[in-house]
């Protein structure tokens, strides 16, 4: 028993308790988000900012730079979304839930190209590009990014880029000694495709009662 504590938590002995306590309730409040994101509630942003703030202090402490910067984004996004979500398109009704169109996607694409040039240059400029971790990095920074975007535009999509990102991290964030973040994405995989499914009821009802 203890063998298969120490696979899992033995990096966690050289951590100070307060970070530990710090990523636990990040992990918490990701998970709040999430879930209130597969709700379609607005709580999904103040709890996600919570949560993004903590690992933007504990990411960069870490000097988990790729990580850092999804996180920061996530809390900018996170105030873009809270305004979308609650924006009224007339007197009585907000931003609905919706599907991408052409010209988002197009935005989508350079979102995602940028962000890996980004990402790029900032792992040369700080000689972090030294692993395939970095390559790993970069890639689910880009996935994030868009799925980001597009949830804080209450695009139906965005789910997709969460699964995919989502899948990426569990064992990338497992490697980098970070159990209970790699529990965390694990347990987002799953929520993200009840999310998606849950997103796509609600807009086959809308279009059925058009």
């Amino acid at each position: 028993m203890n063998h298969i504590f120490d696979f899992f938590f033995g990096q966690y002995a050289d951590y100070s308790t307060t970070d530990i306590v710090l990523e636990i309730t990040a992990v918490i409040f990701g998970f709040l988000s999430v879930w209130f994101s597969k709700q379609n509630k607005i709580w999904v942003f103040p709890t996600g900012m919570i949560s993004t703030a903590i690992f933007v202090y504990l990411l960069l402490k870490w000097e988990l730079l790729g990580d850092m910067m999804i996180n920061g984004y996530y809390f900018i996004m996170s105030v873009y979304g809270w305004y979308i979500w609650t924006r009224k398109v007339d007197d009585t009704h907000v931003t609905p839930i919706s599907r991408i169109n052409q010209q988002e996607k197009r935005i989508s694409i350079v979102i995602f190209i940028a962000t890996l040039v980004f990402v790029y240059v900032v792992y040369k400029t700080f000689d972090k590009w030294t692993s395939w971790v970095a390559y790993a990095d970069t890639i689910t920074t880009a996935i994030f990014f868009v799925g980001m975007w597009l949830m804080a535009k209450r695009k139906i999509e965005n789910w997709l880029f969460w699964i995919a990102g989502n899948i990426i991290s569990v064992p990338l964030y497992f490697y980098k000694g970070f159990t209970f973040t790699s529990f965390q994405y694990l347990g987002f995989t799953f929520i993200a495709i009840f999310g998606y499914y849950a997103w796509k009821k609600t807009l086959d009802k809308k279009i059925l009662t058009l």
